[in-house]
């Protein structure tokens, strides 16, 4: 009989440690996640989450400069990252030579662990140069010939259509047919199973390169046409150098590390609706030291003219604006949340309806 009672508790303790995971979803403050069962919050499992205001950041850009003018000393170019973008992308042509006589089971594990993390590391570096913060506004084409540069470990065009659409997605933030970061309605419906929902991170890539020909296509630039020949042309120079397995070393560190990689959790981190009522978040984890600091994507988002490495001062200076938010504690813990908890998904976002604004 003790031993029947036993084996009903170690159930019953099961399945409740099963749905404490569920609904930790990887946040850090107590209060948050007590507020969240408060509110009974489930993501939205048929639609996105509509809403009908502004993006929040432009005012709380304002509140904060009004209360700490002294954050625009901080809009300055960051003087170190072009010669660390430099490093790690002669890093990664030595790494090309390295690998060409290396099995192809062998070329495979170092493709996803090492070259996975560098080239993820080289798009956020991308993503930083984007934001001019490498030779500032002043001298923005030196920054977009710098992301070209930064581009050729990566094996594919990348940081000229990076740039067109990213302004996109700072200006409209979930704007409905604007923002190409927001998943299509058949991603929602799909991928909302474990299994199919890995499959999704796992062709991440995929999606980023298909989504905006679908949801807002625009016209070729003449900088993407020279940012083609000039990839093509270095992927053809390591081809005929060292053969196939180096740029197969290229690419597929760049699909494998942007797909299912511990590095991808801020694509899920960064505004998927884990708690409702907010749409960005922030990671202060390790991992920053690796990525340039994208985890501080609330920050990022209410001041996009800071370079990713003064973003931690940011916090610092205005901590009462940030340290009560919600945030996560680990990218690899998002993924998983993301995976096996029902209430989250690729219609895990908030979309609006935004107003264009006209060019200058």
């Amino acid at each position: 009989m003790d031993r029947k009672v036993g084996r009903q508790r170690f159930r019953g303790r099961c399945s409740q440690v099963k749905e404490e995971i569920c609904n930790a979803i990887s946040f850090t403050a107590f209060r948050t996640l007590k507020w969240q069962q408060k509110m009974g919050n489930q993501a939205p499992s048929g639609d996105f989450e509509w809403v009908y205001t502004e993006q929040p950041h432009t005012d709380r850009r304002k509140q904060i400069l009004a209360k700490y003018p002294e954050i625009k000393s901080l809009m300055t170019p960051d003087p170190h990252l072009k010669w660390i973008v430099s490093m790690m992308v002669l890093f990664q042509f030595l790494s090309c030579y390295l690998v060409k006589d290396l099995s192809w089971g062998w070329l495979v594990f170092w493709a996803y662990a090492l070259g996975g993390c560098v080239n993820h590391s080289l798009t956020l570096a991308i993503h930083d140069i984007s934001h001019n913060v490498a030779f500032g506004n002043k001298n923005a084409k030196w920054n977009r010939w710098f992301a070209v540069f930064a581009n050729l470990p990566i094996g594919m065009p990348y940081s000229a259509s990076f740039k067109k659409y990213h302004i996109d997605h700072h200006r409209y933030l979930g704007g409905d047919g604007l923002d190409v970061d927001v998943p299509t309605e058949f991603e929602g419906r799909f991928f909302c199973t474990p299994v199919r929902k890995t499959v999704w991170l796992f062709l991440q890539p995929l999606f980023y390169v298909l989504r905006p020909l679908y949801v807002n296509p625009k016209p070729i630039t003449q900088m993407e046409l020279v940012n083609a020949v000039i990839q093509l042309g270095y992927d053809l120079l390591i081809y005929y150098a060292w053969g196939l397995k180096p740029v197969f070393y290229m690419l597929a560190g760049s699909m494998l590390g942007m797909g299912l990689h511990p590095f991808s959790g801020h694509f899920i981190a960064e505004h998927y609706m884990f708690l409702k009522g907010y749409e960005t978040y922030s990671y202060y984890g390790p991992l920053n030291c690796l990525t340039f600091n994208v985890g501080y994507h609330m920050e990022h988002h209410d001041f996009p003219s800071i370079p990713g490495s003064k973003l931690p001062q940011v916090k610092k200076m205005a901590p009462e604006f940030y340290d009560n938010l919600p945030q996560h504690s680990s990218w690899v813990r998002v993924l998983w949340d993301f995976v096996f908890c029902d209430s989250i998904g690729p219609f895990s976002r908030v979309k609006r309806v935004c107003k264009l604004v006209k060019e200058q």
